[in-house]
């Protein structure tokens, strides 16, 4: 499954995202919403407003929502 993170720098929730995922053993992207204005119109058309915003297969999400990626990790488990 492929995750993407969309976030922008020093954003605290997108970097407690970040820590999460590492903890979690989660593989992700980040795409950086202040050099991509592609990606920024796609987060937009999603009717998001604030990073990070999470796509991980069909779901996707916004803010740091440590039950999302629990819920997440244990979709990925082995």
């Amino acid at each position: 499954m492929s995750i993407i993170i969309y976030s922008k720098p020093d954003c605290v929730q997108c970097n407690a995202t970040y820590r999460a995922f590492d903890k979690q053993g989660i593989g992700y992207q980040v795409i950086d919403l202040t050099q991509d204005q592609q990606a920024l119109s796609h987060v937009k058309s999603l009717g998001y407003q604030q990073v990070p915003v999470i796509i991980a297969g069909d779901d996707h999400w916004s803010g740091f929502r440590p039950d999302k990626i629990g819920a997440l990790a244990h979709a990925v488990a082995p």
